[in-house]
Order: C-alpha cells, then sequence, then structure tokens
C-alpha cells in the first residue's frame, strides 16, 4: 500500500505535466491536419461541410454544385479536381490550413510563452464550435437512408465520427485556457489589480508553481 499511495502521490502532483502533455497533443492536431489542408485530396474531402456552411460556404464559387463532384480519397479525375480549382476549393483549403499551423504553433508556444499560449488556446476552443457545428449542417455527417433500418441521427457517418472527436479538442482547449487565464492573473497579479503579495499562493495553492 505504501508503494500504491507514493505512486497516486506523484501522478496526483503531475497536473503541470498532464497539461503540458495535452498542449503538445492539440498542436500535433493542427498542425498535422493544417499541413495536410495544402493536398487537394484533403481540400476535396472537407467540400462537404464547406459547402453546407451558411458561412464558409461563401469562399466558394459553386457551392450547391458539391455534390456533382465528390471523389474518394486517393482518387484522381482530372475533370473533377479542375472544377474544385475553379470553386476555390483549394484556395480555401490552404488559407484554412495556415490559420491551423498559426493555431497549433500559438499552441505549442505555450511551453515557453504563457500569453501566446493563451492566445493558442483561446483559438484552439472557438475552433472546436465551428467544427462541431458541422454535424448541425452537413448531411453527409450521418448514415444516409439507402435502406438499412440504422440512419439519420444519432448514427454518425465516417465524416461525423471525424467531427465528433473534436468534443475533446474542445475540453482540451478549455482546459489550457482555464490554465493559461490563471498564471496569467498570477504574473499580472500585482499590476493589473494592485494586489498584495497573498494573491499569488492562493491561486496557486496546492500547484507546482506556473512557468513564467
Amino acid at each position: 500500500m505504501r508503494y500504491a499511495d507514493k505512486f497516486l502521490a506523484r501522478l496526483g502532483n503531475s497536473e503541470r505535466l498532464g497539461l503540458a502533455a495535452m498542449r503538445i497533443a492539440i498542436a500535433i492536431v493542427f498542425l498535422w491536419i493544417g499541413f495536410v489542408k495544402f493536398a487537394p485530396y484533403e481540400a476535396d474531402s472537407i467540400t462537404p461541410f464547406v459547402a453546407n456552411n451558411p458561412v464558409l460556404s461563401l469562399f466558394y464559387k459553386h457551392p450547391d454544385q458539391y455534390r456533382e463532384h465528390l471523389t474518394r480519397e486517393g482518387e484522381l479525375v482530372a475533370a473533377q479536381r479542375q472544377w474544385q480549382r475553379e470553386n476555390n476549393t483549394y484556395l480555401f483549403s490552404n488559407g484554412l490550413g495556415t490559420v491551423e499551423i498559426v493555431i497549433g504553433l500559438l499552441v505549442l508556444a505555450g511551453l515557453v510563452s504563457v500569453p501566446l499560449g493563451a492566445l493558442g488556446a483561446l483559438l484552439a476552443f472557438l475552433t472546436s464550435f465551428v467544427t462541431l457545428s458541422f454535424l448541425l449542417t452537413t448531411p453527409e455527417a450521418w448514415v444516409p437512408a439507402l435502406g438499412d433500418a440504422e440512419h439519420g441521427f444519432p448514427y454518425l457517418s465516417g465524416g461525423g465520427r471525424l467531427v465528433l472527436k473534436d468534443v475533446l479538442l474542445w475540453a482540451g482547449g478549455f482546459l489550457l485556457l482555464v490554465d493559461s487565464a490563471r498564471r496569467l492573473r498570477i504574473r499580472y497579479a500585482g499590476p493589473l489589480g494592485g494586489a498584495t503579495g497573498n494573491a499569488a499562493p492562493a491561486l496557486g495553492h496546492g500547484m507546482a508553481s506556473p512557468r513564467r
């Protein structure tokens, strides 16, 4: 029992390590997914999500025609590729990929910079609301009615299951945002609120001192 208690005690005091791991994990997701957004196959695959979104669809020239030009991942159809170019599919995807890479870098920067990490956490948190909204706007997020008894809500398609995982990004982004807010308040407690030296220990009770 003594060893088990020691293990649990050390694990329970690993909050900073856990937050760092969460930060790295979220950064990997944004950086990797942002990178592949520059590949045509990925730009093609997000067409249904973009075309059905009332705001994002404005970036496409012909969002109402996307169903006629869908291809499978790894499939190259010259005519459909040309239509996607004319539709601004790749231009939009490149821009989106750039934004995701920037968010990933900001989240990762939180390992050494609290303000940059806070901004990255906020953007990651807000981005998850956009992606999760696809469950409401994208018909392809649900199993179509093609004869099987299980279709529509709550039966998620492959794309829908992928979107649902952003619930984890939402929670992780919020966790990092809360931690960043706490660390920022400790750092700027005096300059912002004229707090006495007792403010920081009260906020950091039970935790390791945050990196500054």
